[in-house]
């Protein structure tokens, strides 16, 4: 890590250009314009460091979500359609996270120390020991005790040392978030854009630390009572869940890293900025049928994206009116329609709309595959024959695939996750966030995509909500054999959920918020779920499947999501008594990475995608000594099926691993 000591000034750099215009200060030699590490206000860096740290776990939670399957992305180094992780996917986290976040954290503590700001403080070790469990989540070993330091090759530490050093400063802020500031520091409301609530982010420290005590769930020294306890402690609804402020409209700062905004919701920045990224029909399929109840979940319509389809125009090519289409998933696991297998594991394209009529000629060899294909072309478009060449005419406001790839023809039915913002073309009208083919002040082509409900870009930024504690106190309550409790505490995390959607729809609809997924749900069809199949009604029928997939649902593009997978193996179902949690979960039907997971069954260990391999360009480049010290396998490429400290349930089995 040679350049530990330039991500530090470039972090410090980047922080002051945010504080460029204070004129409190309490040194009066300081020049205001001119803030560095020592005299930044606290006020003024927590912000900064917070929006920092939202991008770096937006990246976390888009590209593990994608990593196991929860999205679909076409962009091949991710691996989500043929697990055949690339290097160049793990760079950005750590960068990250790193420059814009971690180097700061050291510097605001010592102020808040000097200050009284105990809140400051507090927050600030939180947001060390989440950023840093993220790294251990992802990398399992890497500097942590002089990772932020002054050495230029800082020594690793085992994910033992870096877990036990997180929970540590997850207690201290509670001690300080207890306790009061001095008179003289400013309120956390000042700086913080979480809103300044001191006693949410007490609950939030308690919520973390029972998160965290779940992590080690395969061990003896798990103690299912420590996280009642905290539960106790942490949020109790959902008026306790603690979010960062994210817009829509207005100037943004941008990441001097990637160019990327940062004032937007990390979620979107990664996962609905650019057009890659599609619903997979694992996650599709828990929305639609869950237990097999063929009942469908009222989030479904906020959390599967829409298309305008055979939009009609009027006389100055605008769009009329239109049909919304529903978006189908993409089959990783089994591609049962054969799609992938025809064109490639990352091969889905992106559709574009025409306002004239459009011909395109396709060859198609294989004579059943032209039949089949001009039999589909025929019901939506005119179609003409001449020998293997098939040429279909879309007819203005049509969709299509600007290819004669036949293969490619079908993929509008695969709409991106793609929202938009005043960043991202959408300037005359913030409050409109759907995704245009085309929008011009002469021409609205309609939307390409209205996103997802949990992901847009002034979505809130969630921490931690009360949901994910339900789900939390469910599945320990159920390991105690509590299953009256653990049935509660499901359904409690599952309402959860809904409501806060809900709260958060009725506040996008008073804010004038046109895209209609952002609108409230139905009501008697909420009512309707929960009294259905699809949620478990009697304790003695509850499974910890159960559990653990609504709280999929609800986690959504969260990186707990790869977390809870790696407990329980999978759908191994060899943890405990509890059989298989996520059912269908497997190797992707294209799936070339033996050389990434050398496992040959379920049961192997290294079947699964477990960890990280450290960035090549950083880690592997200029401190691989220190890597290697600490883990043998670090410059492997099968390293990324090696359980990480808390993945394993002895010591022993863990040090078998990297030593």
């Amino acid at each position: 890590m040679k350049i530990s000591k330039y991500f530090i000034a470039l972090a410090c750099f980047a922080a002051s250009l945010g504080l460029a215009s204070c004129n409190d200060w309490l040194d009066v030699n300081t020049d205001p314009d001119s803030p560095n590490n020592k005299s930044a206000l606290v006020e003024n860096r927590l912000p900064w460091i917070e929006r920092w740290f939202m991008y770096e776990h937006g990246i976390v939670n888009m590209r593990t979500s994608c990593n196991i399957g929860v999205f679909y992305s076409t962009t091949g180094n991710l691996g989500c359609g043929d697990w055949e992780f690339g290097g160049g996917s793990t760079t950005t986290p750590y960068q990250s996270w790193f420059v814009g976040c971690a180097a700061n954290l050291p510097d605001i503590i010592e102020k808040a120390q000097k200050d009284g700001a105990t809140h400051y403080e507090g927050v600030a070790e939180l947001i060390y020991a989440y950023g840093f469990m993220d790294m251990l989540d992802l990398y399992g070993e890497m500097p942590y005790t002089e990772a932020l330091g002054a050495s230029a090759v800082p020594s690793y530490d085992n994910g033992k040392v870096i877990y036990e050093g997180c929970l540590a400063r997850i207690d201290r802020a509670i001690e300080l978030l207890q306790t009061p500031q001095s008179a003289t520091a400013v309120p956390l409301s000042s700086g913080d854009i979480a809103g300044g609530d001191v006693n949410k982010w007490l609950k939030l420290a308690y919520g973390l630390k029972a998160r965290y005590l779940l992590r080690i769930s395969k061990k003896a020294e798990f103690n299912p009572d420590m996280i009642l306890d905290c539960l106790a402690k942490g949020p109790q609804n959902n008026n306790d869940n603690l979010a960062f402020t994210c817009y829509n409209s207005g100037s943004d700062v941008t990441d001097y890293l990637m160019g990327d905004p940062v004032m937007t919701n990390g979620n979107w920045n990664y996962l609905a900025y650019g057009s890659n990224q599609r619903m997979s029909k694992y996650h599709y399929d828990l929305l639609t049928n869950m237990r097999g109840a063929g009942v469908e979940d009222p989030r479904a319509d906020k959390d599967i994206p829409w298309v305008m389809t055979n939009m009609r125009l009027d006389a100055n090519g605008n769009v009329a009116d239109a049909i919304w289409m529903r978006s189908q998933p993409v089959d990783i696991i089994n591609d049962a329609n054969g799609r992938l297998h025809a064109g490639g594991a990352f091969s889905i394209s992106a559709p574009t709309w025409t306002n004239v009529s459009k011909d395109l000629t396709y060859e198609i060899k294989n004579e059943d595959a032209r039949a089949k294909f001009v039999a589909e072309a025929k019901l939506n478009h005119a179609v003409s024959v001449d020998g293997e060449k098939v040429t279909v005419t879309y007819a203005p406001g049509s969709l299509y695939v600007n290819s004669t790839n036949y293969i490619l023809a079908g993929d509008t039915v695969y709409v991106n996750l793609r929202a938009n913002s005043t960043l991202t073309g959408n300037a005359h009208n913030p409050m409109d966030t759907y995704w245009h083919f085309q929008l011009t002040t002469a021409r609205d082509a309609g939307a390409s995509s209205t996103g997802i409900f949990q992901v847009q870009p002034m979505s809130p930024f969630d921490l931690m909500t009360y949901s994910e504690c339900c789900f939390i106190k469910a599945e320990v309550l159920f390991r105690k054999g509590d299953k009256a409790g653990a049935l509660a505490a499901y359904k409690a995390g599952i309402q959860a959920s809904i409501d806060d959607i809900q709260a958060q729809a009725n506040d996008y609809v008073g804010a004038g918020y046109t895209n209609f997924i952002l609108t409230p749900m139905d009501n008697a069809k909420i009512t309707a779920y929960m009294n259905s199949a699809a949620v478990c009604q009697n304790a003695s029928d509850l499974t910890m499947s159960d559990i653990m997939l609504q709280k999929y649902v609800a986690l959504g593009c969260c990186s707990e999501i790869y977390v809870d997978m790696r407990r329980f193996n999978y759908s191994a179902g060899n943890v405990g008594n509890f059989g298989v949690v996520y059912p269908g979960m497997d190797h992707p039907a294209m799936f070339t990475g033996q050389s990434v997971l050398p496992g040959s069954n379920k049961n192997d260990v290294q079947y699964w995608p477990r960890r990280w391999r450290l960035p090549a360009t950083l880690e592997l480049t200029y401190n691989e000594t220190q890597a290697l010290l600490v883990n043998k396998n670090a410059n492997q490429n099968y390293i990324w099926s090696l359980p990480v400290w808390w993945d394993c349930a002895t010591d022993e089995e863990y040090f078998s691993y990297i030593q």
